[in-house]
């Protein structure tokens, strides 16, 4: 055997490359990491403690900032040894939400809901076990809390939550859930994944959700499924009083008008609604 021969068979096979991880880009997947680092907990950080967060050399994680801090990405904190997230990835935020169809046909329709009701509109997508408000129509006496777009909150727990959770089956929620006992955040929160789909089931069967005080004591909120052209849940539209009950002469008014909004709204996403009748007042 010659040296050419002795160094390929003395050379170790290669295993073949993931399809998807042949096209992966290791140095963006990990600036997109550290961006995820951030958070409404985690609104500054270092660099130390973002390499030891994503378990790599401090001298990777300083390239990474150097980098994302030239493009506006990050920022530094006025003592300059933490970073922030800059206005870059607001602004990519706002372009992501104003590309989506749903929000560019939903918000006039919030404007024209919170103007016939009184009260703040909003429309909501799931993300994972999160709800994500991505438009929102309020006046100087709805102001009820201090959600806003980009605001996520619990989806088990909320009842915008509920309606974007009617298509999982029990698998479906138990794998999302797979803990013994869910978050509480109130006596109304759902303690395991069963009781939360029985909930779910039982809102699915009518067409309109009205719960009081289900994730925040003292507000009241109205909401309903927005579907597309397959008939699947995408976004909930709903309204939210600052009110521990709403006035009698006030909810069927309420009701009605959130039910309609939706389903116009999934008319012009090319879905034909069902005809629903009745509210779940659990």
């Amino acid at each position: 055997m010659n040296r050419l021969e002795s160094n390929i068979m003395a050379k170790p096979e290669q295993p073949e490359e993931d399809g998807q991880d042949r096209y992966s880009v290791p140095g963006l997947e990990r600036g997109l990491r550290l961006l995820c680092e951030f958070n409404r907990h985690n609104r500054a950080l270092s660099a130390p403690e973002l390499a030891k967060r994503l378990d790599v050399p401090r001298s990777t994680v300083f390239r990474l900032l150097t980098t994302l801090e030239r493009l506006g990405f990050v920022e530094r904190n006025d003592g300059g040894r933490e970073y922030r997230l800059g206005m870059a990835v607001l602004r990519l935020g706002f372009e992501y939400l104003a590309s989506l169809e749903l929000t560019e046909i939903g918000r006039p329709m919030l404007d024209r809901l919170r103007d016939e009701i009184g009260y703040a509109a909003n429309l909501v997508v799931r993300d994972g076990r999160s709800i994500v408000y991505i438009a929102k129509s309020v006046n100087s006496t709805s102001l009820v809390s201090s959600v806003t777009v980009g605001t996520r909150l619990p989806a088990h727990a909320t009842v915008f939550g509920r309606v974007l959770l009617q298509d999982l089956t029990l698998a479906e929620l138990r794998a999302l859930y797979p803990e013994e006992h869910l978050e509480a955040y109130t006596p109304h929160t759902p303690k395991t994944a069963l009781e939360l789909f029985n909930i779910v089931q039982k809102d699915k069967q009518h067409g309109v959700v009205l719960q009081e005080g289900f994730f925040e004591r003292g507000i009241s909120t109205v909401a309903a499924p927005v579907r597309d052209q397959s008939g699947r849940v995408i976004a909930a539209l709903g309204a939210t009083v600052p009110a521990p009950h709403i006035a009698e002469s006030e909810l069927g008014h309420i009701i009605r008008r959130v039910e309609q909004v939706a389903q116009e709204l999934s008319r012009l996403l090319g879905h034909s609604p069902d005809k629903f009748n009745n509210v779940v007042n659990l």
